[in-house]
């Protein structure tokens, strides 16, 4: 294959099997959620232990994104896609078999290894298959839909599992995918690996997981408990030892990440675009969620079933920005998207704790419509901008720049919703409520529900407040992140002015092995 023929049937069918993968990751979450009142239950799971469960996973991809993004580019990525999926599975089922809580997490920890595996390795063979950018961008954004088809039929999915089973299956459904991508990999995935590359730092690779595990653990910890003294200490800690990553980064002929990919005006960009849109769109979703489940009294089905319109269009959008790329530059296109994305969150800002549904979700499907055309095309245009050799390590950089994103959303916009929120109840506390009333609805919208009917004839009146206050809180997250999307449509319009232009292919040599 030259660099400017274009892709094949082998090609497309490969990029479905790759899918695969995607689908998995995101199935794989959003079945768990449903499953963890389960398992804990069957396990005699404390609370503690159960946060270990969830947050392990996401914890160990986070910290293992970079070196294996790297180190598929030099030990070939087909060969790490099969061996991260042969481990997923064997997880997989260890999972699904646990008999204490301690082996569940030592799972999840084995399966977040592994899926830090699939999704670079994913991304850069895709690089490797789809030369020609218009269908690179076509097939990055055809695979990143299946993460959105998974985390809205996951629910269902997991529902019927449930239902007829039991938890273990959660972890069973991913074995399927693995077997046919185990099957199937080697006779429709080309092999590459870039020549002449060198082996991987071992203090690289340790100082890489200090900066991002404690980092990513502190924000986790200040979404759920607040700025803790040991939460900020990891933070700290992590930017501590990210520092030094980079220092010996810059020093090393042969990085573990290369640098100087940052020095790429559409990558840098690009990049600055994805991590701050996921911030802001992550504290964003979180916060509607709970408006959902709190303010208007929904079920976490029916919450979840008004939270479909935002991923179906999200999946729309991602697989338009292809189509529209052929017409127009990805800069106006991504400051396009960002607007729109704007001009939903603007409609939050305007969300009362009455009436407020409707705005809600149209500010959804607006902001989510928004963001899906610069991460559809993002992707593209990062992977078109750097060598093949790099294209690991680029996708290493996309992956973690979106796990940083949404802990960081989380953590800030739920922080600064929580004090919104505070601050606005001490002023609006109606008189009568009992102290202990008082103080639990001074916690969370969702204290001030469970202490309502306890606050007699005052409970109305504490309710009201409390959803008063919230929807205080989430306009002000809205009044933050509404010139964030502004700024950054502005960046990506004067940033990516030449973005239409064929994509730069120097870098060194690097040999395509066949398949």
């Amino acid at each position: 294959m030259t660099e400017t023929s274009l892709a094949g049937r082998r090609e497309w069918i490969g990029l479905a099997v790759l899918a695969l993968t995607t689908l998995l990751m995101s199935l794989d979450v959003s079945v768990l959620y449903l499953a963890l009142p389960h398992l804990g239950a069957d396990l005699g799971a404390d609370a503690t232990q159960q946060l270990w469960i969830m947050d392990i996973y996401s914890f160990m991809i986070a910290g293992f994104l970079v070196t294996m993004g790297t180190l598929g580019d030099r030990i070939g990525r087909r060969r790490l896609l099969l061996i991260g999926s042969a481990a997923f599975g064997v997880a997989s089922v260890v999972a699904a078999y646990s008999t204490s809580p301690e082996m569940l997490i030592a799972a999840r920890a084995l399966l977040g290894m592994a899926g830090a595996t699939l999704m670079p390795s994913s991304m850069a063979l895709i690089r490797t298959m789809f030369r020609d950018q218009r269908q690179m961008t076509t097939a990055l954004s055809l695979w990143f839909s299946c993460f959105m088809v998974g985390v809205v039929i996951g629910p269902l999915v997991g529902g019927v599992l449930l239902e007829h089973f039991w938890w273990g299956s959660a972890f069973l459904l991913g074995v399927p995918f693995m077997v046919v991508l185990l099957v199937l990999g080697p006779v429709l995935l080309p092999e590459y690996r870039a020549a002449g590359a060198g082996r991987l730092d071992p203090a690289s690779v340790l100082l890489s997981m200090a900066a991002i595990l404690p980092t990513v653990y502190g924000l986790k910890s200040i979404a759920r408990d607040g700025w803790q003294p040991t939460a900020l200490a990891a933070v700290l800690a992590g930017a501590a030892f990210g520092l030094a990553f980079a220092r010996r980064q810059l020093r090393l002929a042969d990085p573990l990440l290369d640098l100087r990919l940052f020095a790429n005006r559409g990558i840098s960009t690009t990049l600055a675009v994805m991590l701050l849109g996921g911030v802001v769109m992550a504290g964003t979703t979180l916060l509607s969620t709970v408006y959902l489940q709190t303010v208007e009294g929904l079920s976490p089905l029916r919450a979840g079933l008004w939270l479909v319109p935002q991923s179906l269009t999200m999946i729309a959008a991602m697989m338009l920005a292809p189509v529209l790329a052929r017409r127009f530059s990805t800069g106006h296109l991504m400051a396009t998207g960002l607007f729109v994305g704007a001009a939903g969150l603007f409609l939050h800002t305007q969300v009362a704790a009455e009436g407020g549904l409707g705005l809600l979700i149209v500010g959804l499907v607006l902001a989510s419509t928004g963001i899906a055309l610069p991460m559809a095309l993002g992707n593209g245009l990062i992977m078109s901008s750097v060598p093949p050799e790099k294209a690991g390590s680029a996708a290493a950089l996309t992956e973690t720049g979106g796990e940083f994103g949404v802990a960081m959303g989380v953590a800030a916009l739920g922080t600064l919703s929580t004090a919104v929120y505070q601050g606005t109840l001490e002023t609006t506390l109606p008189p009568g409520v009992p102290a202990e009333a008082a103080r639990a609805a001074r916690e969370s919208v969702a204290g001030a529900a469970a202490a309502a009917p306890q606050a007699g004839e005052a409970g109305a009146a504490l309710l009201g407040a409390a959803h008063e206050a919230f929807a205080a809180g989430l306009n002000a997250v809205a009044w933050v992140s509404t010139p964030v999307f502004v700024g950054l449509a502005a960046l990506a319009l004067v940033s990516l002015r030449q973005s239409n232009e064929a994509p730069s292919q120097t870098g060194e040599p690097a040999r395509e092995l066949a398949g």
